[in-house]
């Protein structure tokens, strides 16, 4: 699972919780983590929680920010990658499915971008969305608002899965089927 979360460490501490539990969840479940590489805020977190329990975890951090963001160094494998373009498609390539949970700018960019390449049927992974005490309600409103005013199809919302619970969102996107492009394109 790829996980994209912030970097910031002066964040409420439920959400640095939060994502160290998701990884640890990650692991004992079997499942390997695939995140940004660095050592700050929920993303060392991250990776913190899935390494404490066994897990397996590749970091991917572009070369302007290996110094910025501190990869970690204990990871299963750090990748450097020349920018951020390479980053997002190391980590999409690595992955099967995708997690946000809370963070700023980065994280919704990413978040939106693999969104649209399932859109788009470049590939068919599922996207979640852990919202962390209720930081995604206003997010979920927009999306909500964005299908109301017919910018996003209301098939096209349904491929963020949203929930406040860890479990109940990694086995919803386990059996999550996303449609076919032919069922998307005959409402065009």
């Amino acid at each position: 699972v790829c996980v994209y979360c912030g970097s910031s460490t002066h964040v409420r501490p439920i959400f640095l919780e939060k994502a160290e539990a998701f990884g640890e969840l990650l692991a004992r479940r079997g499942i390997g983590v695939v995140y940004g590489g660095g050592s700050v805020g929920s993303m060392d977190r991250v990776a913190s929680g899935a390494l404490g329990a066994g897990g397996r975890v590749v970091g991917v951090i572009p070369e302007k920010l290996l110094g910025r963001e501190l990869g970690r160094e204990d990871l299963t494998e750090l990748v450097v990658v020349p920018d951020m373009h390479a980053r997002k498609k190391l980590m999409a390539d690595r992955s099967d499915a995708f997690v946000a949970l809370p963070g700023g700018y980065g994280t919704l960019e990413e978040l939106f971008e693999a969104v649209t390449w399932t859109q788009l049927h470049y590939h068919r992974k599922p996207i979640g969305l852990l919202n962390v005490d209720g930081f995604f309600d206003s997010l979920v409103d927009f999306v909500r608002r964005a299908v109301a005013e017919k910018f996003v199809r209301p098939q096209h919302a349904d491929l963020i899965l949203v929930d406040d619970d860890p479990e109940a969102l990694l086995d919803r996107m386990a059996a999550f089927d996303i449609p076919s492009l032919e069922s998307w394109i005959d409402d065009v």
